[in-house]
């Protein structure tokens, strides 16, 4: 097992273009062999809402969103091991169960909180995802 030495350098993960380059936090930063991403949201490139009332559109959204921002750091969804789901409504986990069989392929399983929220950062997102990946 290898391990970032105390200090490692912190470098911010873009994409282009940066849909939170304008908000004053980066997409990710990497340190060391682990990405640590900002929570990700159903948006497009140019931050509007993708899918709005719409739970599975959002989810794909937002998971592609992670994807870019794991690939960009040069990790991916199957290097995942630990990602928080926040929803705003917690019936929808057998949804999103499904979409984690079919996004989160890494063994073991990654570790997951799902967690129900009352409100996201704009009034129509119904989820943000936030992950930690490694990159080998």
């Amino acid at each position: 097992m290898t391990s970032s030495p105390v200090g490692a350098e912190r470098v911010r993960v873009t994409a282009d273009p940066d849909w939170y380059d304008g908000v004053g936090i980066s997409l990710g930063v990497r340190v060391g062999n682990l990405v640590f991403t900002s929570g990700q949201a159903p948006i497009d490139d140019t931050g509007a809402t993708v899918g709005t009332g719409d739970f599975e559109a959002q989810a794909r959204q937002t998971l592609a969103n992670l994807s870019t921002v794991l690939t960009n750091a040069g990790s991916s969804l199957a290097e995942v091991v630990k990602a928080t789901v926040y929803v705003t409504d917690i019936t929808q986990q057998d949804v999103f169960g499904k979409l984690r069989a079919e996004y989160f392929t890494g063994t073991p399983p990654l570790a997951e909180s799902f967690v129900e929220v009352s409100a996201l950062a704009k009034p129509e997102w119904m989820i943000e995802i936030e992950a930690i990946g490694s990159v080998r």
